[in-house]
């Protein structure tokens, strides 16, 4: 009676039923406990009660089924310790307690099941230590999977005694020591999930996973590791599709062969220490659609061979040393949706051609010396969320077009030098967070701003905006809204602090004829040369 919405307590009469040989209840609304009477059912080979609301403890007459074979708890909220008693079921298969909360630690009673196959218990409270013999005892483990839980200690040595092993997953617990280069024995180990523990030592376990050619995944995420990417890592099974190292200590730089690893479709190695530059062979990676480098110190200009990874649709290169122009390749790129490549060295303009990618729903190039203007074209990213293009040396007025990006909530261009008035963006409602301080900009302040919403924080500071200051809507709120360094501004709520507009008036007419000549005098710097601002020239 699985996948159905049935509802209440499991019915005690279903236990009289003493030659029933599988009784599966998944995927209900079953409130309650499992009862004792399960007891009864002598002759039961497979029970599912997975994906219910049961709660309680597991009975200890669940051991007198000793003919069960497949059991499956998984996705409830039972607790407590398993009972002992489960160790009579010496016929188990299959065992799947994940995502509940049984506590203590890791269960002995299993460690009689030697023809056991798959166990799954994790998202748990076990804790505890792993046995040295584990491997000896399961010998024949197909799937460990025994992630986010509370486990310690070292890998056993005998793991390398279960031969027929495919799933390695033991991420998210507190598990020490090195991993084991022994795990190479283990040819058939198609994913292995070691992250977020607190391993140490070096890589080396990646050249004895060399001899597992069915390897599809491996993480080792968030571990400590530390030590040089090893070479061997470019020979890794090709079957590879997710390789995920960030988070850890590791220098040294990408393996030129890391082109090899044809089918890889993740690639994150953020948050390390690795330099060098980025080889122009992951330009083979032509089924890659995450590329995670941020957070090193890799050099050197960005391979144009990335326009080659066109199933792309995350690219993370921030907070790095890469120099040079931002490729036009990028443009290739069309299935992008997060393009971050911020505080790096990178200079030149932003490429017209990434404005072809209308998938984008970030893109952040801050942090950089990037020079022009803010391409015409930025219209066209209709799905654009956050645009962040802050802290660079961009210049010229800002595009009307941007008032064509409806979906953004994040726009930051502060630190430029940016000049002109705000562009028509009063159909950016969704706004959340605006940030054009420390620029050039004048004008007035647009008054439709006082009606946005979702707006969080406007800091328009550092310019040259005049005029009286909205005092309507979210301009009546000063933690929200920043004015400040803006001489020619007036009025506003009392809180901002300004001169009121009909003194100003009064006392700068002087101020205003000089706003004019100003005004003059960028118009005029708009009929030099693009390449007098290409080139690095300021108005």
């Amino acid at each position: 009676m699985s996948f159905n919405d049935l509802e209440g307590m499991i019915p005690i009469g279903i236990f009289n039923c003493s030659r029933l040989f599988g009784l599966f209840l998944n995927s209900n609304h079953l409130r309650g406990g499992v009862h004792s009477e399960i007891g009864s059912l002598k002759k039961l080979v497979m029970l599912n009660l997975g994906e219910n609301n049961l709660t309680g403890k597991l009975p200890a007459s669940i051991g007198n089924l000793t003919s069960l074979k497949e059991v499956t708890f998984n996705l409830n909220s039972l607790e407590g310790e398993i009972p002992g008693d489960i160790a009579r079921l010496n016929q188990m298969v299959y065992l799947s307690l994940s995502v509940n909360k049984f506590s203590g630690g890791f269960p002995h009673a299993i460690y009689n099941f030697s023809s056991l196959e798959y166990l799954h218990i994790r998202n748990n409270h076990f804790s505890g230590f792993l046995r040295t013999d584990f491997g000896k005892l399961l010998p024949n483990l197909v799937e460990l999977v025994m992630g986010y839980n509370y486990f310690k200690g070292a890998i056993p040595a005998t793991l390398a005694n279960i031969s027929n092993l495919q799933r390695l997953l033991i991420n998210d617990n507190s598990m020490t020591g090195s991993i084991p280069s022994s795990i190479g024995k283990l040819r058939h180990l198609q994913y292995v999930f070691l992250s977020s523990n607190f391993w140490v030592g070096d890589l080396q376990f990646l050249d004895a996973l060399t001899n597992c050619t069915q390897l599809e995944t491996l993480s080792a995420s968030i571990s400590r590791l530390g030590g040089n990417l090893p070479s061997s890592l470019a020979n890794l099974s090709t079957n590879l599709r997710f390789l995920d190292l960030q988070d850890n200590a590791i220098s040294g730089s990408i393996p030129q062969g890391i082109g090899n690893l044809i089918s890889l479709q993740v690639l994150t190695l953020g948050g390390n220490m690795l330099t060098g530059s980025l080889t122009a062979s992951i330009g083979k990676l032509l089924l890659l659609q995450v590329l995670n480098l941020s957070s090193n110190s890799i050099s050197g200009e960005l391979p144009s061979s990335i326009g080659n990874l066109t199933r792309l649709d995350q690219l993370y290169l921030a907070n790095n040393s890469f120099e040079g122009t931002i490729t036009r390749s990028l443009g290739n790129c069309t299935s992008l949706l997060h393009l971050v490549i911020g505080s790096n060295k990178l200079c030149g303009t932003i490429p017209q051609d990434i404005m072809r990618i209308q998938s984008l729903l970030t893109l952040d190039v801050s942090g950089n010396s990037l020079t022009g203007s803010l391409p015409e074209d930025v219209g066209r990213l209709e799905n654009l969320v956050d645009l962040w293009a802050a802290n660079n040396k961009l210049s010229r007025q800002l595009p009307q077009t941007l008032g064509n990006c409806l979906s953004l909530e994040t726009l930051f261009l502060q630190g430029n030098y940016l000049d002109g008035v705000i562009p028509d963006i009063r159909g950016l409602i969704g706004l959340k967070e605006v940030d054009f301080s420390s620029n050039s900009l004048f004008g007035s302040i647009p008054a439709y701003l006082a009606n946005f919403s979702a707006l969080e924080y406007l800091n328009l500071s550092f310019n040259n905006f005049e005029g009286s200051v909205p005092t309507e809507g979210k301009f009546q709120n000063v933690s929200i809204v920043s004015v400040f360094g803006n001489k020619n501004l007036c009025g506003g709520i009392k809180e901002l602090k300004l001169m009121p507009c009909s003194r100003r008036s009064n006392y700068s007419s002087g101020s205003k004829h000089s706003s004019r000549s100003k005004h003059v005098k960028i118009g005029k710097k708009k009929e030099e040369p693009a390449d007098h601002f290409h080139t690095g020239g300021l108005p």
